[in-house]
């Protein structure tokens, strides 16, 4: 419960707190005096000055530029937890050890490995394993009883170990659509500004027309950029969650199947 407050505490502060210093971030430093001719925003951007580009923008390089940091945060986030679900060792050799201990019934061993081991996939058998041990004292319940209560134990436990593994990628796989959009939105608002500035009387506002074209393709790069780092590490974590779902069933088809074996 502690844990599922805290993440959920987490997604309530990041939120807000990437966009205040997104926001910060466009004010302050890409909109720096510093970065424009003659000190001042509303000119050009010095030569080769990326900062003083990327401000040109417009409003909507702050939101995306949130949306670039609550991706890096959940990111880093998800890799922890990800990683951490692993345990101490990989979960291929721990997988190894267990399987053997457990064909050569050394069930009490198999615990110990699970306890020093930690991790979503160590609980997961820990818990299988201790049913197992319950089930091997019960005289009076029947073998195929015994079987069913050692999986649905295995299951339990499943069901609260891995929602925790997939929870805050929604927001990352949201992330990846929308930044796309944000980007094609600042595309069309910056178009709709260069068109304006070429509809003018006279000669065109080359100055309006160069600021119209650079909003829309900064925009386009900010959402195109944070979409794909959303996508890479969306299918990378879904991977090693797909991969620890298929150890955890793995090992509890092996405890299943010794205990059947031997009954």
């Amino acid at each position: 419960m502690k844990k599922s407050a805290l993440s959920s505490t987490l997604v309530m502060a990041v939120i807000p707190v990437s966009l205040l210093v997104s926001i910060l971030i466009y004010m302050f430093i890409l909109g720096s005096p510093s970065n424009f001719i003659e000190n001042n925003p509303e000119n050009n951007p010095l030569p080769g000055n990326y900062l003083g580009i990327i401000y040109k923008g417009g409003i909507l390089v702050p939101v995306l530029i949130s949306l670039l940091l609550i991706t890096v945060i959940f990111c880093i986030e998800r890799y922890i937890t990800v990683r951490r679900s692993r345990g101490t060792k990989p979960v291929d050799n721990f997988l190894h050890e267990i399987r053997s201990l457990i064909a050569g019934k050394k069930i009490d061993e198999a615990l110990k490995l699970c306890q020093a081991q930690k991790g979503s996939v160590a609980n997961v058998i820990y818990s299988g394993l201790i049913t197992y041990q319950l089930m091997e004292k019960d005289t009076t319940t029947d073998k195929d009883h015994k079987i069913l209560t050692i999986q649905k134990s295995i299951e339990e436990c499943t069901s609260l170990e891995l929602p925790m593994l997939s929870k805050n990628l929604p927001i990352i796989s949201t992330i990846a659509s929308i930044a796309t959009l944000m980007g094609l939105l600042g595309t069309v608002l910056g178009m709709v500004k260069a068109f304006a500035a070429m509809a003018t009387a006279g000669a065109p506002d080359a100055v309006a027309l160069a600021n119209g074209i650079s909003e829309a393709l900064i925009n386009t790069a900010l959402g195109i950029g944070t979409s794909a780092i959303a996508i890479v590490f969306y299918n990378y974590f879904t991977t090693r969650i797909d991969n620890i779902t298929y150890g955890i069933d793995e090992a509890g088809y092996s405890i299943v199947q010794s205990y059947s074996a031997s009954h």
